[in-house]
């Protein structure tokens, strides 16, 4: 028995929320504090320094120390400046100076953020592929708001284009705020189960938000099924995400044959990814990074008739093993909610509505520890 238990712990982590540092300290309605400007040298590096008053530790926007800015030793398009904000932190903004008093100065750059400094992200402006305007002499400042704000701790600045007079030049600043972020690690073989209240209103509009970050192409993210074959299903598929509806007592498809939409391609890249799905009767709002997809059921489809149960990261079986039919989810679950209810903080809180089961034998616990290791460390 107490091996049971120790293969509980090890396939599903809760994960504390984050603890931020002063200078990130903010609200939703405040998100614009500077982020940077507070940080140590230490916390700047780059590709190469033209020479040690060039350096990244130099490169604070309005700074005049050392040479006034960062400049690499050479001047093309594969040189970086990168910040480590030491936490994930909410990114709203960011604005460029070149170097101070000189002819050093960036006309356009890529932007690239990370949690764990390995694998990168651009941030892309509108969908669009090309760069940041950046500047065109050495000391005016070019803020640039980002729509939408993203959440990293690491972000590179990518020079593209500099003045052909010059050399590559910068001072950055970088703005947001604090991040709350409650997240949960599924291995694979394990799943989160969620008990509503069966005294409680069912409610007559359903919604789920969260975060993924998936370290396999396919996984089931929810489930939740009734008591004649109806179910709602999300689950990643080679990368993409699908969303299954299926009824046996509306006039829909049967089971083998259920509603879908997939939104999403390539979302098993290791990064974050945001969720939201409305139900309101027929109505189905299924939203993937902000790409939204309508949908109108037809028929008499109904919610009313789910069960008052909603499985993450897997479809599991109280009590007894199962064969796997369908992959779970491995990687981790962030900021969870169903109808404004936090599940992980109440699963961080052991809430008897809360089941961790490790699918595999069928088993559960609802004693879980947590565990201190952050996500990106959790999924290496």
């Amino acid at each position: 028995m107490a091996s049971a238990a120790w293969a509980v712990l090890r396939v599903l982590l809760l994960l504390p929320t984050q603890t931020w540092s002063p200078v990130g300290a903010g609200n939703p309605r405040d998100c614009d504090a500077p982020l940077a400007s507070a940080l140590p040298r230490s916390s700047f590096s780059s590709s190469s320094e033209l020479s040690s008053s060039h350096g990244p530790g130099f490169s604070r926007l309005n700074r005049r120390d050392g040479a006034g800015g960062w400049t690499p030793l050479v001047s093309n398009k594969y040189q970086w400046l990168q910040i480590d904000l030491g936490e994930r932190m909410e990114i709203t903004a960011v604005a460029t100076q070149g170097g101070y008093g000189s002819s050093d100065w960036v006309t356009s750059y890529l932007l690239m953020f990370s949690d764990g400094g390995r694998n990168w992200k651009q941030y892309r402006r509108e969908e669009s592929i090309w760069g940041f305007p950046g500047n065109i002499n050495a000391d005016s400042v070019v803020h640039y708001r980002l729509q939408p704000p993203f959440e990293a701790r690491f972000l590179r600045f990518l020079p593209l284009a500099w003045n052909p007079r010059g050399r590559i030049g910068m001072r950055i600043e970088v703005y947001g705020c604090a991040y709350k972020s409650e997240v949960v690690y599924f291995d694979g073989q394990s799943a989160l189960l969620y008990r509503l209240d069966k005294n409680s209103l069912k409610s007559i509009r359903d919604i789920i938000s969260l975060k993924f970050k998936a370290m396999q192409s396919n996984g089931i993210l929810l489930h939740r099924e009734g008591q004649h074959g109806n179910h709602i299903t999300l689950e990643l598929i080679k990368g993409k995400l699908v969303f299954f509806l299926n009824s046996d007592n509306a006039k829909l498809p049967s089971t083998t044959a259920p509603v879908n939409f997939t939104l999403g391609s390539l979302l098993d890249d290791q990064h974050w990814h945001s969720v939201l799905i409305e139900l309101l009767d027929t109505q189905v709002n299924f939203t993937v990074d902000q790409h939204t997809h309508h949908f109108q059921a037809k028929g008499e489809f109904s919610y009313l008739d789910l069960n008052f149960e909603i499985s993450f990261g897997g479809i599991p079986t109280p009590g007894k093993a199962r064969e796997f039919t369908r992959k779970s989810f491995h990687g981790c679950l962030e900021n969870l909610y169903y109808n404004e209810v936090d599940v992980i903080e109440l699963a961080k809180k052991h809430k008897p509505q809360i089941l961790m089961m490790e699918l595999a034998h069928g088993l559960q616990d609802q004693n879980l520890e947590t565990s201190l290791i952050p996500c990106h460390q959790a999924t290496k």
